[in-house]
Order: C-alpha cells, then sequence, then structure tokens
C-alpha cells in the first residue's frame, strides 16, 4: 500500500510516474478482466461563421452593398446634381395609354420605374441642371431568371413597338418610337433602347421626350435607367452610365465575397 502522506510530498509527475509503474508491475501476474476502449479526448472545434443567407431575389448583397453599387453625381460630373424630384415631364408626358396593347406595358415601366419587372431595391436620381435631363438609376430587386426574362422582352419592342401612339390623362396626343441602342460589352447581359416621344398638346404646342433606356445583370444582381429629357439627350452618358455602373456592381460583389 502506498503511503499517502509520501505521496502527497511528492511532486505530481512523479507521483503519475510512480503508479504508473507499479500498475505495469501487476498486470505481469494478474490477469484483469477485459475493459472497453476509452476514447481519445477530443477538442471541439469552432463552429465556421454562418453565410449570409441569399435573398429571395438570389442576391447576397446587404443593403449597404446595394447602397454602395448606386452610381452618383460625382461619376457623371458637372452639371449633374442630386434631383430636386421627378421632372415635370414624367407626369406631363409618361402617364399615357394605348391601344396597342404589347407596348402598355412598356409605357406603364417606364413611368412607375419598374423597368425590370418590379420595384427596385435601392434607387438615386440625378438631374443635369443644365438642359433639365433626369437620370433616374436603380439597383433591381430581381431573381437572375427573372432579370433575363425581362432583358428579353426589352429586346422584343423595338420589333413588336416601333411606331405607336398614346394619349396623356391631358388628352396630349403623342407619337411614340423605340428603336435598339447598343450599349457597352459589360456583365453578363444588357439590353438597351432609345425611346422617342413626340407630343402635340390640343392648343398645338410640340415636345419631344428622348428617352435612354438600359439595363443590365452582373452576375445575380442588375441594374438599370433612364435617362432622360426635353429635346436630345447625350448618349455618352447613357454609355458612362453603363460602364462605371458595371464596374461598381461587379467590384461591390466582389467585395462582398471576399468578406464572407
Amino acid at each position: 500500500m502506498i503511503d499517502a502522506i509520501r505521496l502527497r510530498g511528492l511532486p505530481l509527475w512523479l507521483t503519475v510516474a510512480g503508479l504508473l509503474g507499479l500498475g505495469g508491475c501487476a498486470a505481469l501476474g494478474l490477469k484483469h478482466p477485459a475493459t472497453a476502449p476509452q476514447p481519445l479526448p477530443t477538442i471541439d472545434k469552432p463552429a465556421p461563421a454562418p453565410k449570409p443567407s441569399a435573398r429571395a431575389d438570389g442576391s447576397t448583397l446587404t443593403d449597404e452593398q446595394a447602397q454602395a453599387a448606386l452610381i452618383t453625381e460625382t461619376d457623371l460630373g458637372a452639371p449633374w446634381t442630386p434631383t430636386d424630384g421627378a421632372a415635370t415631364w414624367r407626369d406631363g408626358l409618361l402617364k399615357a395609354t394605348t391601344e396597342a396593347g404589347d407596348c402598355q406595358p412598356l409605357l406603364d415601366a417606364l413611368y412607375t420605374d419598374e423597368l425590370l419587372g418590379g420595384p427596385a431595391r435601392v434607387a438615386i436620381g440625378l438631374d443635369d441642371a443644365d438642359t433639365g435631363a433626369q437620370l433616374r438609376y436603380q439597383i433591381a430587386a430581381r431573381r437572375p431568371s427573372d432579370v433575363d426574362a425581362a432583358l428579353k422582352w426589352l429586346a422584343t419592342m423595338p420589333a413588336q413597338c416601333a411606331r405607336f401612339t398614346a394619349t396623356t390623362e391631358l388628352g396630349i396626343l403623342e407619337d411614340v418610337q423605340v428603336t435598339d441602342a447598343p450599349l457597352p460589352e459589360v456583365g453578363d447581359a444588357r439590353q438597351g433602347l432609345r425611346i422617342s416621344i413626340a407630343a402635340l398638346s390640343p392648343d398645338g404646342q410640340e415636345n419631344l421626350l428622348s428617352l435612354d433606356l438600359a439595363a443590365v445583370r452582373v452576375g445575380a444582381d442588375a441594374f438599370a435607367f433612364t435617362n432622360g429629357g426635353l429635346g436630345d439627350v447625350a448618349n455618352d452618358v447613357t454609355q458612362a452610365a453603363v460602364q462605371v455602373g458595371a464596374l461598381r456592381l461587379a467590384d461591390v460583389r466582389r467585395q462582398g465575397r471576399a468578406q464572407v
């Protein structure tokens, strides 16, 4: 029998070594009943950080990232500034009806800003103080398949609605023309339109509204915008907004993946 008092005075490692030595000697002469093997000690691994869940529209961008993907007046330079509100020609000329049934959805999309078939996730409006043009830019809240379907539908407009008439709520008769508008080769899918609305008011006043529409999908996210104004609008602004917007959205998406 081991003296308990003597054991208390020994360092722990010597005590353990002595007990192991005694157990080893005893094992030489005695047969102990079989025992179940003892499992090796395990070390709990830290649980992996959960990945951000995708939204119903398939986007993995947070609301802050979606906001950061918008272009700003700085991207376009002077004389562009944050908007003071919807241009007067939106209610005056875009809120219209037509008997050309295939073309009514296009007018509705232009007026409501649902360019890809649904409300925007985030949006910004910019005004050209010199010409009165207005650019309304949005990050879509749509699944990639829905975006692609909307792009295909927009691509049919130059053929289905090349030219048609419409009437505003104020009784203004409009002659609407829709043509294809090439865009820079950016993103995964894209579609551009040029829409001209020649309006003749009951008192004989003539107005011409020009609109560039651009929509681009970048991975699982997309942006769209209209650049419109009375008279002509600068197509180079449209082209620049497409290029900057695609680069901005791709960069935000890349940063978002790096943070996961």
